[in-house]
């Protein structure tokens, strides 16, 4: 997307959802939230219920993020170009900070060995980054998806709809078991559902959404039902000692409450109106966001940066909040900074191959492939 077609509000959720994604690692990483099947009182202490209060309204993060990215493919043609640029910013973040990671010592909790080393070298088949993966694996098959959605009535689409989000979501939500085909929302077919949802309300709109109070309070109030859920769970369980295994089963990506949390959210920014020199800004530090992913969560220093930012030393609620508050601020400048200079240094060395008339040729062939989907969408 141009900026000239950026939406600031949009832009601006996507930096918001970036920023609970640094919250959801920095507790659970950082070893924060209370273990939900132990049964011994200072267990579940007030710094674990807080962690998993905040865990409750971060849980939205990456439904959110799959929903804009879905607001916009959905009307928009597969481009070899992007798939390709997203592969090489992907492989570039694996590969240098996993090395780096290794190389300075500083990684934790993961042997650095040969599949240390793939991992590394083919991030999205050895699946380094589980959303690129699921991201990648979705994108690959818009062609085919973006062609339905196009063609499909409303009622054609409210149907294959629901008959996704029961399988996917709303089965596993309301029955009380584990599901053996359930991934809990880390793979590409749950992301298709939420890919499907952004595009049927980009389509033709959902009326409930419309109003920015009834969507905030619809976030809000899903937020409170996962974390009282989650809560209700844990009492079942210590007092009886059943449905172990399903005790964190609200604050999963496929339950229905962080689902309809998540479109809550969304509608709630799609109906705020951000311009003039703020929506610049906005424009301006949106699409480096996903360089703060690729750096925090990189094999080589995933289990590292928490205790950089006091993940280690919290001992109550309000140095929970604060530690909190400073790894997010501190893990989106810094991501945001880095994907800068190495969209800056990719620029430059694009312009460099660009002297080599096999560089040209190459690229003109992915043109005209971008092309072809352009005409045929």
């Amino acid at each position: 997307m141009s900026e000239k077609k950026r939406m600031a509000n949009l832009e601006l959720l996507r930096c918001v959802a970036m920023m609970m994604v640094i919250v959801l690692h920095y507790l659970g990483k950082g070893r924060l939230l209370a273990d939900l099947t132990d049964s011994s009182p200072e267990s579940f202490d007030s710094v674990g219920a807080a962690a998993w209060f905040l865990e409750a309204f971060c849980i939205v993060a990456v439904n959110v993020y799959m929903l804009i990215s879905g607001y916009f493919l959905c009307t928009s043609s597969f481009k070899l170009s992007r798939l390709l640029q997203l592969l090489m910013q992907v492989w570039l973040y694996s590969v240098v900070f996993g090395i780096l990671g290794a190389a300075t010592g500083i990684i934790k909790e993961t042997p650095v060995d040969i599949h240390y080393f793939l991992t590394l070298m083919f991030p999205v088949s050895m699946e380094h980054y589980w959303f690129l993966t699921a991201y990648v694996f979705l994108y690959l098959i818009l062609p085919f998806t973006g062609a339905a959605v196009k063609r499909m009535t409303k009622r054609q689409m409210q149907i294959a709809l629901a008959l996704l989000l029961i399988t996917f979501c709303v089965l596993k939500s309301i029955l009380p078991l584990r599901l053996e085909k359930d991934t809990k929302g880390y793979d590409c077919l749950w992301y298709l559902c939420v890919f499907l949802t952004a595009a049927y309300i980009r389509r033709f709109g959902v009326v409930f959404l419309e109003k920015r109070r009834r969507a905030a309070c619809l976030y809000v109030v899903c937020c409170l039902l996962a974390f009282t859920g989650t809560m209700a769970l844990r009492f079942v369980f210590v007092r009886t000692g059943s449905l172990g295994r399903m005790t964190g089963m609200c604050m999963e990506y496929n339950h229905i409450f962080p689902f309809l949390a998540a479109i809550g959210l969304f509608g709630a920014f799609a109906q705020t109106a951000i311009k003039g020199k703020i929506a610049r800004v906005i424009n301006t530090i949106a699409p480096y966001t996903l360089g703060v992913y690729l750096l925090h969560e990189n094999l080589g220093l995933r289990y590292t940066w928490q205790n950089w930012f006091g993940a280690d030393r919290v001992s109550n609620v309000g140095e929970l909040l604060l530690w909190t508050l400073l790894a997010v601020l501190g893990v989106f400048v810094i991501g945001i900074l880095v994907d800068m200079l190495r969209a800056g240094l990719m620029k430059g060395i694009h312009g460099l191959l660009c002297r080599l008339k096999v560089y040209r040729k190459l690229v003109g062939k992915i043109e005209n492939a971008d092309s072809l989907f352009r005409e045929a969408s």
